[in-house]
């Protein structure tokens, strides 16, 4: 089983299961490229190939994430304006790291700061 991810203008918009018979070659290799012709003749559209391991394109993508061609990464929506990517790991990340004391944290966008729940 492979998963695929539409991209609509850079934005996932939908992501599906492929079976394994969709995604193989003629010796049963899996390629991307023909899993993602099997979801144009189905569904229409640009697809790439997404792993729940992240083993492509740094994160799983999820409906609403953006699909950055330079990176050729799924990258998360933005949860904080005051946050930063990770240009190794395509994820958003506090300008402060969160304490590792044990305690239950949320993000302060109006403090900047993690406060304890």
């Amino acid at each position: 089983m492979a998963h695929f991810a539409k991209i609509e203008n850079g934005v996932v918009t939908q992501v599906i299961v492929v079976g394994n018979a969709d995604t193989a070659d003629a010796d049963g290799m899996e390629k991307e490229h023909i899993g993602a012709a099997f979801c144009e003749r189905l569904l229409g559209g640009e697809w790439k190939q997404t792993s729940y391991s992240n083993k492509m394109r740094k994160n799983y993508a999820g409906v609403g994430y953006s699909y950055d061609i330079a990176r050729d990464a799924f990258i998360a929506p933005k949860p904080y304006p005051s946050w930063l990517l990770n240009e190794n790991t395509c994820r958003w990340e506090a300008p402060t790291p969160m304490p590792d004391d044990g305690k239950s944290y949320q993000w302060d966008e109006n403090q900047l700061n993690w406060v304890a729940v």
